[in-house]
């Protein structure tokens, strides 16, 4: 039989504030988090040709999803849904071959929920409608709580502290906040609260969005985090699958129509972050972006900490061999600086500064990669040069190729950025790949 909230374990604590942990243990055992995996991801241009966005390689041998994954994980939430609808196979695999780890006799469970048109015929039409079409499942599973997550987001957060932040204020929603730049928001939904956090104004996407009083540089922005009660959730969402006009999604419809009606609370990012001095929250959903959060990894103190063994990100894990570099000769010396290089990697007399390397990736003698994201099975030919560059799964690049020195050459072969970064395919390459990415 379950302990109820309000004893004997109280939601604060006794010395210095601290939550008391029995108290978030009951309440994230009391949850079920569904994330959203089903985006098509356009911005990220051909890196979304062949895979859902969540599924996109991050950090040297992660996929972006693994950290909404770990941090359910990590926060004793374990039962889950992974919603999933564009170019998903290499999602559902990945999530086959590396979350089958949780045990179902505890009732612990990653569950695969494609778009299956079990409530009406049509595919996923929003947010909110991804998580209304599975709503027996919903219920079936009694949680207390539901917890509503994008899968397309890289963060370490401690959702137990966001649910224990929700029970306290009373709240039927609460939807976790991040500030930004001003320039960036419209980019994001942005909200206004008042003095004690409750949601008083909502816009998704505003053209001019409304700065943080007395902060006109900032903006509070939804990170796309939610936590409902599960009968107010059930309630809300079939009250707007019946609303005609309605977009069925989250930022436009369900969180709008709640504002001074009911219980709805900003969580604040820094009240429940992973790393405090960082805050770190990324979207990394166009090239430029997807690009400079993996180089930032690169750093000597990257804003990213994932060597931090007390918050692991979990991920499916190869059995390759280690990096190797070989030939120490004065023009084709094996090295790499100030990089990250993944099991399997062979740096053949080649160079390699300031990039990343995923699993498997080859670099020929006298070649040089500089400031790249180098992702799994890539293969740089001999003399090749290589900067500021993303490199596709499985590209082989031709001996002597050279990338990132002549920007309008570059744009006739490949998709180069407003910032000057240049995608590169297999398929731009005139390369035919079959297999999943």
């Amino acid at each position: 039989m379950e302990v109820p909230l309000t004893g004997p374990y109280s939601p604060t604590s006794e010395p210095g504030g601290q939550l008391d942990l029995r108290f978030i243990t009951q309440l994230t055992k009391r949850t079920y988090a569904i994330i959203l995996a089903g985006g098509r991801g356009s911005r990220l241009e051909n890196l979304t040709d062949w895979r859902a966005k969540p599924a996109v390689p991050f950090a040297g041998k992660f996929r972006i999803i693994d950290f909404a994954l770990s941090n359910c994980v990590n926060s004793g939430i374990r039962r889950i849904g992974v919603a999933t609808q564009y170019k998903s196979q290499s999602l559902i695999r990945h999530i086959q071959a590396g979350w089958s780890f949780l045990d179902g006799r505890l009732h612990e469970f990653v569950d695969l929920l494609p778009a299956q048109q079990q409530v009406h015929e049509s595919w996923y039409k929003g947010t909110a409608d991804a998580v209304f079409q599975n709503l027996d499942l919903l219920r079936r599973n009694r949680s207390e709580f539901v917890l509503v997550l994008s899968g397309d987001h890289v963060y370490k957060m401690d959702y137990g502290k966001m649910l224990a932040h929700h029970v306290q204020c009373g709240a039927d929603m609460s939807v976790a906040c991040h500030e930004v730049p001003i320039g960036d928001a419209p980019a994001f939904g942005v909200m206004g609260t008042d003095a004690e956090g409750r949601v008083t104004s909502f816009q998704e996407k505003p053209g001019e969005p409304v700065p943080i009083p007395g902060r006109p540089d900032q903006a509070l922005a939804s990170m796309g985090i939610y936590v409902f009660n599960a009968k107010f959730l059930f309630e809300q969402l079939v009250k707007d699958a019946d609303t005609a006009g309605s977009s069925h999604d989250f930022g436009r419809d369900i969180i709008p129509g709640l504002i001074g009606r009911y219980s709805l609370f900003a969580h604040r990012f820094t009240d429940s972050c992973v790393d405090k001095k960082a805050s770190y929250w990324r979207d990394v959903g166009t090239v430029d972006a997807y690009w400079e959060a993996n180089i930032d990894l690169t750093n000597v103190v990257p804003q990213l900490d994932l060597y931090d063994l007390e918050w692991p990100i979990w991920t499916f894990q190869e059995q390759l061999p280690p990096a190797k570099f070989v030939f120490d000769e004065e023009d084709r010396r094996g090295m790499a600086v100030d990089s990250l290089v993944s099991g399997g990697c062979i740096i053949s007399g080649a160079t390699v500064r300031r990039s990343l390397l995923f699993s498997s990736v080859r670099v020929e003698a006298r070649a040089s990669v500089e400031d790249s994201v180098i992702l799994p099975s890539v293969e740089i030919g001999r003399g090749a040069i290589i900067k500021r560059a993303v490199l596709d799964r499985r590209c082989k690049i031709p001996e002597g190729l050279v990338v990132g020195l002549d920007p309008e050459q570059d744009r006739r072969r490949f998709h180069v950025t407003a910032k000057g970064i240049a995608l590169i395919t297999p398929e731009m390459l005139g390369q035919r790949i079959h297999q999943l990415r």
